[in-house]
């Protein structure tokens, strides 16, 4: 495994363990470009080592109490369902559709990351279920299973499942931001939470992608060890380094490289 090599599975992995997203976005290029693996497996070997790491991630997330379990769990069962269906729907799909869809979702990512943080913190909860927002206006809270706004995380966890399964990204840079809104959890917390329901998700796309493309058992082994000691790094470090610069390092770092799968994956350039 080659030096570049590594530093993208270190970088996979303290992505990973500092925002609970975005370690995709970073592994399945990496496997593309600089171990030369078919895009189809590429894809699926992306999600399987994401998988495995955020499950170590998201361990060790819920050993400090960062994790909401129920919320994981609504999210996560309904992630899988529509995770799994987009990973069948992906091995008919074109490759250069599947890496035009991977790009314009960097792009995304990067936008969103840019975009000045406008989400409050966890408020206080009121009578009926309701918080209080940033604006005084009151907001749904997902306190137990009963509550409306579980469907909106369950519909929410079906369409980012279908992207996750099709073009073999978490979803965390989407899953974090709606569990802020939708069940005000705090960043923190939504972290921790992303990691496992990504972790569930990236499961069941690997499994939707098995037998219908080649696996390379060996450098996905060797990829998911360095990514694994990258998340612990990320963990580590997570409190120590100011958010807001590393999110504007990273979304630029993914607006260079979806131009570059788009000019050369895409546009044959």
């Amino acid at each position: 495994m080659s030096f570049s090599t590594i530093l993208a599975g270190l970088a996979t992995g303290m992505v990973l363990g500092l925002f609970g997203s975005g370690g995709s976005i970073i592994a399945l290029p990496a496997l593309i470009y600089l171990l030369h693996v078919d895009p189809k497996s590429a894809i699926a070997m992306s999600l399987g080592v994401v998988a495995v790491t955020a499950t170590i991630s998201a361990l060790e997330h819920w050993r400090r109490g960062n994790v909401d379990l129920r919320v994981s769990l609504v999210f996560g069962l309904f992630g899988v369902m529509g995770t799994f269906a987009g990973a069948r729907l992906g091995i008919i799909t074109p490759v250069v559709v599947q890496l035009g869809l991977f790009a314009l979702v960097m792009y995304a990512a990067a936008w969103r990351m840019l975009k000045p943080a406008q989400i409050p913190l966890a408020a206080p909860a009121t009578d009926g279920g309701l918080l209080v927002g940033a604006d005084g206006t009151a907001v749904l809270a997902c306190q137990h299973f009963s509550d409306p706004c579980m469907r909106h995380i369950a519909l929410h966890g079906i369409g980012v499942g279908v992207l996750t399964g099709l073009v073999g990204v978490g979803g965390g840079f989407l899953i974090v931001p709606a569990l802020v809104l939708l069940s005000r959890v705090p960043m923190k917390l939504a972290v921790g939470t992303s990691l496992a329901i990504v972790a569930a998700k990236s499961y069941a796309g690997f499994a939707g992608y098995m037998g219908s493309v080649p696996v390379d058992w060996a450098v996905m082994g060797g990829f998911t060890a360095v990514t694994v000691v990258g998340s612990f790094i990320g963990i580590h470090f997570s409190t120590r380094f100011s958010q807001a610069l590393l999110k504007k390092a990273f979304a630029w770092f993914l607006v260079v490289v979806a131009t570059y799968i788009l000019f050369k994956s895409v546009l044959g350039v």
